[in-house]
């Protein structure tokens, strides 16, 4: 299971360009009604109507099967890019946790540290230079239950966000 921190539309090609194994997204729905992108996504994605709870549960029989194919799974566990810019690190939801302890694999932080400022949502905001992203050490959910994910969750998302800390503070001494 590979979780990261979502800032910007280049987190997916950053991603696909860090990971070597193969994996599959955890993805919005909506995003298939982008021209040519679209085409590309729905093919390579598993699709989640996040408005819908059949399809979320969808999701985990969906995922199972590409386990079983030998592929890992890609979560934005933050469900999207915020709306408000200066947020450094939204809030986790627990699909993505509760995956990776049903099927007991381990989790795979990544830190994006300069998406957002590169190439923002908004389209108001970027500027040219580097995508710096951190690949963090797994961590295994061997023999965590359900009853822990809550607490698996908020684990991550402080690696996460140390993660982003770190980035600003080596930023501040340049």
């Amino acid at each position: 299971m590979i979780v990261a921190n979502h800032t910007s539309m280049t987190d997916i090609m950053l991603m696909l360009a860090i990971i070597k194994n193969p994996f599959v997204f955890v993805g919005k729905k909506e995003l298939v009604k982008i021209p040519l992108f679209g085409f590309f996504y729905k093919r390579t994605c598993i699709l989640v109507d996040r408005n819908s709870s059949k399809s979320k549960n969808e999701v985990f029989k969906r995922a199972q099967d590409r386990l079983n194919q030998g592929l890992s799974i890609c979560i934005f566990p933050e469900g999207g890019v915020p709306d408000d810019e200066s947020i450094l690190l939204d809030e986790f939801k627990d699909g993505a946790f509760r995956l990776a302890i049903e099927h007991q694999i381990p989790i795979v932080p990544i830190v994006f540290a300069d998406n957002k400022q590169r190439f923002s949502y908004t389209f108001l905001s970027g500027s040219p230079g580097k995508m710096r992203g951190k690949i963090l050490p797994f961590v295994e959910t061997s023999g965590i239950t359900l009853d822990h994910r809550k607490e698996l969750r908020d684990q991550i998302r402080q690696l996460i966000y140390n993660g982003l800390l770190e980035f600003q503070k080596k930023d501040l001494k340049k």
